[in-house]
């Protein structure tokens, strides 16, 4: 690896983590000598990187740091039009067009040597069979769940049984042929999943929900890990 990748990938390594980060962990994963780390990290900081920590203790970046836009390495640009790939196929109309938009961008602001990467990438998501229609408008859906805001909903359950709910919104799952949201149900006093495909009317509410969104969601995450349900980390 070059030097120049080397100190980029530190970089990479300190800011994908909220701890701090020993020299070893560092060299493990690049495959390198500790003291090459250390003298990396020096480096960095003589080049005003706000690296703060010390050996043996571990390294952290200041959160307030950073890149600019885009310095990618092949294996980020492939795994990036390999994401909007899948976004394109299965996201919604808003996402998908979102998802072919971001491609287009990232060729048009990439380095010359680079744009391969992005036009004829060695990675591809094969497309899918095509979705159940939802029965709301997903791009609202997710515009509720940024301003924390209810949804009511009719829906419409396996046995084919309808009934009327005010949901706090909270996620949207993505399978193969059908979407999922996940939310706070008032009717249940409980978090359920509604398939998209299976609401029949939905009315987008002013009324906030009852905690901050973020808040939710990390109710939300605390309730499926102790179904046993182990989420993607992110």
């Amino acid at each position: 690896m070059r030097r120049a990748d080397r100190l980029f990938q530190i970089i990479q390594i300190l800011r994908r983590s909220s701890r701090p980060i020993t020299a070893s962990r560092i060299a493990e994963e690049l495959e390198t000598s500790r003291r090459s780390v250390y003298r990396d990290i020096a480096d960095l900081v003589g080049q005003r990187v706000p690296i703060r920590g010390e050996a043996g203790l571990g390294y952290v970046l200041d959160r307030d740091y950073d890149m600019p836009p885009l310095m990618l390495t092949p294996d980020e640009l492939e795994a990036a039009v390999l994401g909007a790939q899948w976004v394109a196929d299965k996201g919604d109309a808003v996402l998908a067009g979102a998802a072919r938009d971001l491609i287009a961008k990232i060729a048009t602001v990439v380095p010359e040597r680079l744009r391969p990467f992005v036009s004829n990438p060695t990675v591809g998501a094969p497309l899918s069979r095509a979705s159940l229609p939802d029965g709301l408008d997903i791009a609202k859906a997710r515009a509720s769940i940024r301003k924390g805001h209810k949804i009511r909903i009719r829906y419409r359950n396996e046995q084919g049984d309808e009934s009327e709910r005010v949901i706090w919104p909270t996620m949207i799952g993505y399978a193969e042929t059908v979407r999922l949201i996940a939310a706070w149900c008032e009717l249940r006093q409980d978090f359920r999943h509604f398939r998209t495909d299976r609401i029949s009317a939905a009315t987008f509410l002013d009324e906030r929900i009852g905690c901050r969104p973020g808040e939710l969601r990390n109710r939300w995450k605390r309730h499926m890990a102790a179904q046993g349900i182990q989420l993607p980390q992110g």
